[in-house]
């Protein structure tokens, strides 16, 4: 399996340079030459299977030989046994034909914990075999920061920087960047909004020198690997849902489109999928898109879901390439004209197509409040801002009658205390392991909105070389 850039003019790649590779040279987005099928009878038997296995049936195929089966294997086991449930992605009912896929089981209680701790592992191992060192660098909204630290806190062959919006994400989330006291662990406070640490990120990336000096690696959703990883959890919903024979939506609370574009590959890969629903809180320009046409970034709105606080969705580029038929010149000219004027648009044949798969649906402040209420009153436990979002979203699909849906739920409530008391009038029943985290002191680099001094500071306390 070869990868190629979104934007054409980046050297192909192998799985594992890719995943080291993180951002294309060329500024572009890493995806496979081509998509693996699975047949009807292997999706068929995930059924009987658990996630573990499931996991690697999934993602073989897209290493091949730079990762042997029976590594992949061992490395699976090793990431997921660090979740609290056995199943690791439980599906509960909710009646009506929708049902309620539990992704927040991992050490941190959010669904990134199911790629990150993979990730690590993966990327671990190959640079141990290399003898190599590498310096990750990663930009948060809030979930993946505390889940790539945790994923790479004390690992041998990694130095992890992680910038987090000052102010923007929740006390729990902060914490879970800020406690650890790991050497290889540093957190970045930057005087701005996600978009502006996504934009630093890249900046980094796509600084030739500077990323050869520091070995730059990358953990956000940029990074191949972490989308992949997710695709798993399509599969195993869905077969217990009857998949093949019966089709099945998704509905994916996201900002940054990573989530639901691995809903997209499972789909490629030969998952009937019938509908993933784009649910986005009112920093809205995916549903924008889809309505309109017109990509067009606006100002970023603070609100009770931080992680979806987000303007532009570095992932759509992957959805971009394909729905322009793997046109790169076209992404390019895409992508320019969205650093240039901050907008593009699709056109009418990339339009119809993303509307044949995609839905999309706008929640406001206080539709989220109900739905979490609703949830509460109707089945018995709690929900974060984030997935009430997306069972609102999953109550508007418009779906045949025997098609079920699924909402990604996708951070456990505990994440967000103080969005819990306002809904509820209540404390969110928080596991004894982040009350323990809550009283443990913070350590974090205050930086500003500035390519240079963050540049200066990794350059000042990574270990590369």
């Amino acid at each position: 399996m070869k990868y190629i850039s979104t934007r054409g003019q980046a050297p192909k790649l192998s799985f594992e340079e890719a995943l080291l590779a993180g951002l294309a040279s060329d500024g572009g987005l890493y995806v496979p030459e081509s998509w693996p099928r699975l047949s009807e009878a292997m999706i068929k038997s995930f059924v009987t299977m658990s996630f573990q296995q499931v996991a690697v049936e999934v993602l073989h195929p897209f290493m091949g030989e730079d990762v042997p089966r029976e590594r992949l294997q061992a490395m699976v086991e090793e990431a997921y046994a660090t979740f609290s449930e056995d199943e690791i992605a439980p599906l509960t009912e909710m009646g009506d034909g929708h049902y309620f896929l539990e992704l927040y089981h991992g050490p941190t209680l959010a669904f990134k914990d199911v790629a990150m701790q993979l990730l690590a592992r993966l990327m671990d191992d190959a640079l141990i075999r290399r003898g190599a060192r590498a310096t990750i660098v990663g930009a948060t909204s809030g979930d993946t920061g505390g889940a790539a630290i945790e994923a790479f806190r004390g690992r041998e062959a990694a130095d992890v920087f992680i910038l987090f919006p000052q102010g923007r994400v929740s006390d729990v989330q902060r914490k879970q960047m800020t406690t650890p006291k790991d050497p290889n662990v540093h957190t970045l406070a930057v005087e701005g909004t996600f978009d502006d640490c996504q934009a630093l990120v890249k900046e980094m990336f796509t600084d030739a020198p500077f990323r050869q000096d520091m070995s730059l690696a990358g953990v956000n959703s940029i990074n191949w690997a972490r989308v992949m990883a997710q695709i798993t959890y399509y599969f195993t919903a869905a077969a217990k849902l009857g998949a093949p024979e019966t089709p099945v939506a998704f509905s994916v609370p996201t900002g940054n489109f990573g989530d639901i574009f691995a809903g997209y590959v499972a789909a490629q890969m030969g998952l009937p999928v019938a509908q993933l629903m784009i649910a986005t809180n009112v920093n809205d320009i995916l549903a924008r898109t889809l309505d309109s046409g017109a990509y067009e970034t606006g100002e970023v709105v603070a609100t009770s879901s931080p992680s979806m606080d987000i303007q532009v969705s570095s992932n759509f580029e992957r959805l971009l390439f394909e729905l322009s038929g793997r046109d790169a010149d076209r992404v390019r000219a895409l992508m320019g004209s969205l650093k240039q004027s901050g907008r593009f648009e699709l056109s009418e044949r990339e339009l119809h197509l993303m509307r044949a798969l995609f839905a999309a649906k706008r929640v406001d402040a206080d539709e989220t409040v109900t739905t979490m209420r609703d949830v509460l009153a109707h089945h018995g436990f709690q929900i974060d801002p984030h997935s009430a979002i997306g069972v609102a979203a999953a109550k508007s699909a418009v779906l045949a009658e025997d098609v079920p849906i699924v909402t990604l739920a996708t951070a456990h409530p505990a994440k967000f205390p103080k969005a819990v008391q306002e809904a509820y009038a209540t404390e969110p029943d928080t596991p004894q392991r982040v009350v323990d985290m809550l009283e443990l002191p913070e350590q974090f680099t205050p930086v500003a909105n500035n390519l240079a001094d963050v540049q200066a500071l990794i350059r000042e306390k990574a270990r590369v070389g």
